[in-house]
């Protein structure tokens, strides 16, 4: 019986993801800016992302868990204060790129991303989600602005030097 309902509870669909999201772009007093290359598009590098997990969830709340689940970077340990998470109180209204629809509700074609900077040490140790990414990198902001494959992104990167008061 408890192989059959394992079984039976593998089976069930996921629920469909929540159009709301944040984009937490990782980097150093420097300005270094931390990118992980996704394992389910391997060449695609961006900040941390995702959806979340309830619909009450405030975006500071997503935004520390998938720093954490994505980098092992957890906020309150040493070197990185809670207080180091900045909401930009900016928000990036996309539509939703066809090859992921699917994970969300049928007719779903928008996200509403919630953007976010986190401050780190140089040489903050990072630990990716294996199932998720594949690789990391640290690169300047305008090299990583580049890099990455979302526009709305690469914008947030770019914003990263007037974010923090000066140019660069």
């Amino acid at each position: 019986m408890t192989t059959m309902t394992q079984a039976t509870a593998q089976a069930q669909p996921r629920p469909p993801k929540i159009p709301e999201s944040v984009l937490v772009v990782i980097h150093t007093p420097a300005l270094e800016v931390l990118l992980i290359e996704r394992a389910d598009r391997p060449g695609f590098w961006q900040s941390v992302t995702g959806s979340k997990d309830f619909l009450e969830e405030p975006p500071h709340e997503t935004a520390a868990r998938e720093v954490r689940e994505e980098t092992g970077i957890l906020l309150g340990a040493p070197g990185v204060p809670v207080e180091a998470l900045h909401d930009w109180d900016l928000r990036n209204v996309y539509e939703i790129y066809p090859v992921w629809r699917h994970r969300y509700a049928p007719g779903v074609t928008h996200n509403t991303e919630h953007v976010f900077g986190l401050t780190v040490p140089a040489g903050t140790p990072v630990q990716l989600a294996p199932r998720e990414h594949l690789a990391h990198v640290w690169l300047p902001w305008r090299e990583a602005a580049d890099r990455c494959f979302s526009p709305s992104n690469a914008e947030a990167i770019l914003q990263l030097p007037q974010r923090l008061g000066r140019m660069r």
